[in-house]
Formats: structure tokens, sequence, C-alpha cells
């Protein structure tokens, strides 16, 4: 499996990584129920696979399913905590307090089975510059320095679904070591090659912050336009190619649901050969 180093944090990661959304969030890309004995054995078995697979970078949050991605992470990684970089996330909601942020962060740690998360991560979505100014004024990132500090998380990170000045502003403060960002292939502006690359991605690199996607898939749109007339299963496999074909990345994470997913996706990522030229994809001279 290929590998990566996530910025400044140093920490080393598979190129290739496991996402929680869908194994928690009801109903999320597929009708699975969530709640049965046979979706929970088949994520457990998923993150198992993964592992031995050389998969090193585990993403979810306590908002995918109440808590239900991180219960099935903490089963899927029991004794093989060491192995792998565990990511989770925290929310931010009004009248937030210390107390309630460390009792979410211990509930989080409880429920994945670990006394630290290897990086702690605030769930964002689009920030403005009135949702920059809350988060900065409310204290919330004093009392991730003071998780960091208690050795409740090793690093500090931050979620995103697109660029921002908002978002290049939070980026600045120095306060932050990994951002994760939806980027795809229908959704590049975050990593523009089309002359040299430009976009919140490469802004965040020259910062020395990892950078970590989400989104690879396109969640599915891709396959609803073109699906059709292209197998949705090779559209999904072009999709995350071209995120790991993006030199930019760190690490692309996946969200998956079982064995045989874990596999045909690591056999995808580790064929080093049938990655893509970007740079060539762009050019539009001949």
């Amino acid at each position: 499996m290929e590998q990566a180093t996530l910025g400044r944090t140093g920490l080393n990661v598979s190129r290739l990584g496991f996402g929680g959304a869908p194994m928690g969030i009801p109903n999320y890309l597929s009708p699975d129920d969530r709640d049965s004995e046979a979706f929970h054995a088949a994520g457990v078995a998923a993150i198992r696979e993964a592992v031995a697979r050389g998969i090193t970078y585990f993403d979810t949050a306590p908002g995918y399913g109440q808590g239900r991605s991180e219960r099935i992470f903490g089963e899927g990684l029991d004794g093989q905590r060491e192995r792998v970089v565990l990511a989770t996330k925290y929310g931010f909601g009004n009248g937030l307090t210390r107390e309630q942020f460390f009792e979410s962060l211990k509930a989080s740690l409880d429920r994945l089975r670990t006394g630290h998360v290897d990086v702690l991560q605030f769930h964002g979505g689009y920030f403005d510059d009135a949702y920059a100014d809350r988060i900065l004024a409310s204290g919330v990132l004093d009392w991730v320095d003071e998780a960091q500090a208690k050795g409740l998380c090793r690093f500090r990170g931050i979620t995103a679904e697109g660029p921002s000045g908002g978002l290049e502003r939070l980026l600045r403060t120095g306060r932050f070591g990994t951002l994760m960002i939806a980027y795809n292939l229908i959704y590049q502006s975050a990593c523009n090659h089309a002359n040299q690359p430009t976009g919140i991605i490469p802004f965040a690199k020259s910062l020395g912050l990892g950078v970590t996607v989400m989104r690879p898939t396109t969640c599915g749109f891709l396959q609803k336009l073109l699906g059709a007339a292209i197998d949705p299963a090779k559209l999904t496999r072009l999709a995350i190619n071209f995120v790991l074909s993006t030199p930019e990345v760190d690490c692309c994470v996946v969200g998956m649901r079982n064995a045989d997913e874990v596999a045909a996706n690591v056999a995808l990522a580790e064929d080093l050969a049938g990655r893509l030229d970007i740079k060539e994809l762009h050019n539009r001279f001949v």
C-alpha cells in the first residue's frame, strides 16, 4: 500500500483511507438496515480486513448515526489500535460549553475503545466569514488545545465541504495540522490543475497541513448521472483513482461497508501503474 506523510503531523498513513459515514448514517448511499446484526458484523469484518490489507487511516465522527459508526470502528479496531491512525470529529453548536465538549469527546473515546485519537477534527461545512468569527470567538479551539495537552488527541484538524475565505482564515491561525476537504472528479475547485495546482488544497499544503479527501466517489452523483451508459462500479473506480492520482492529496478516504468493497478498493489503490496523469488531463493544447 502506497504511503504518505500527513503534513507536519508527521503521521505516516496509507493513501487509501477508510471512512465511516456509510457505516453509520441511516440510508446513506444504500438502504441497508444499519441497526441489524448482519450489517454490524459486516462492518466489523470490513475494518479488520482493511487493517490486514494495509489501510492505516480510519476516519469517523460521532454524528455518523449517533455514535453507531464509532462503535463499529471501536469493535473492528479492538486489538489493532497501535497499527492505525484514528481520526474522529467534534461538533459545534450554539451554546456549546467546555463541559459539553469534553463529555462528547469522552463518549467518542469510549465508543472507539481508546484513550486518545490521533486526529481530532472540527466537523465543519461551509465557512463564511461570520461562521469563522463565531468559531474563533467561541473558545472551542482552546478546548481542543486542552484536550491535546491532556493526551486525548495527538493532532488537530478541520473538515470542510468547500473552499472559502473563512476557511482560509481558520487555516492561517496555525491551530490545525490537517484539512479534510471535499474533492472529486466532478468537483475540482479545491485543487484545480487547469494551469498549475491552485485552490484550498495547495494552500493547505503550503502551510504544512496534511490533506485528506472526502466524497471521492461523488456520493453517487456521477453514478446516477451516467449509470445508464456506464457500469456504476467502473465509474466508482475511476472516481477513486482520480483522487489517488492527485499528488497533493495525502489520503483518499473512502466509505466502505463490507470486506468485498475493501478488497476491491485496496487492489485499485495498489495499482500504481493505473494512475492518471492529472496534468495531462487538463492540458488544452496539442
